[in-house]
């Protein structure tokens, strides 16, 4: 890899991480907010990197008034008394498909994770829980994927029988047809980590993959409620079209309905 394409590079990874992360909200379906700063503070250091090399080969004239230096030293000697320099700069040329992901973050960046995902992994295990707070009185209650789960499979006071609850999450299609699942993507850092959460929904139709939704019904009976036998599901009175949420990589509680 030559100079000018380390320079390349460089100001392109640079810009790219500024683009998603400081002028765009594109890195957010990738990483937690958390990470935004790191994702800024990596995209200065790699543009003022790309400067700072592209200063030191102008300056320099790119070395050429000194790359006869093969011939002192890093030259290898032959019977009829040429010397042949080597070039230990080179790097295999793989390396240029570093320019790939770096042109991506400027002029196509991937979707966020969504019901292609969710479809090929199982719901992420909930942790066991002994004790439950009473439930407020609101109705519908608003809870996540997660505490609906626990109080279905593991809450032996059968709080949840007959409330009406409200969750989000987005549209995920099971094979068969007749429901369909209700999902949060949960991540620890980024995409990398992610995790599954699913409510099994029982409605009218199914609406298109990856929409985000807002679900209100009541707890579909089936097997013995508190226990593992209970089915994670929902027969969904009302379903309402919403936006992606801004912490939609978290089983957070649904926005109150305007």
């Amino acid at each position: 890899m030559r100079r000018p394409l380390q320079v390349t590079l460089l100001v392109l990874s640079g810009l790219g991480l500024l683009h998603s992360a400081l002028f765009t909200d594109v890195c957010l379906r990738y990483v937690k907010p958390g990470m935004r700063p790191l994702l800024i503070a990596s995209g200065f250091v790699l543009l003022v990197l790309g400067i700072a090399e592209a200063a030191a080969r102008q300056a320099h004239g790119d070395g050429s008034a000194h790359d006869g230096g093969s011939a002192h030293g890093d030259g290898e000697a032959h019977g009829d008394g040429s010397v042949h320099g080597h070039d230990h700069s080179a790097v295999p040329r793989v390396a240029w498909l570093l320019l790939l992901p770096a042109l991506s973050l400027l002029f196509y960046a991937p979707p966020a994770l969504g019901a292609y995902t969710a479809s090929r992994q199982p719901a992420k295990v909930v942790a066991a829980q002994d004790s439950f707070d009473p439930l407020p009185k609101t109705s519908p209650l608003p809870i996540t994927l997660t505490d609906f789960t626990t109080r279905v499979q593991q809450d032996h006071t059968l709080a949840i029988k007959g409330r009406t609850v409200q969750m989000s999450g987005l549209v995920t299609p099971v094979a068969g047809g007749g429901s369909w699942d209700l999902t949060r993507i949960i991540i620890s850092c980024c995409a990398a980590d992610a995790q599954a959460v699913k409510v099994r929904i029982y409605s009218n139709g199914v609406p298109p993959a990856n929409t985000w939704v807002s679900v209100t019904g009541n707890w579909h009976p089936g097997g013995k409620l508190g226990t593992k036998s209970a089915p994670v599901a929902l027969d969904a009175a009302a379903v309402k079209k919403i936006q992606r949420p801004s912490n939609g990589y978290q089983d957070a509680l649904p926005f109150p309905s305007g």
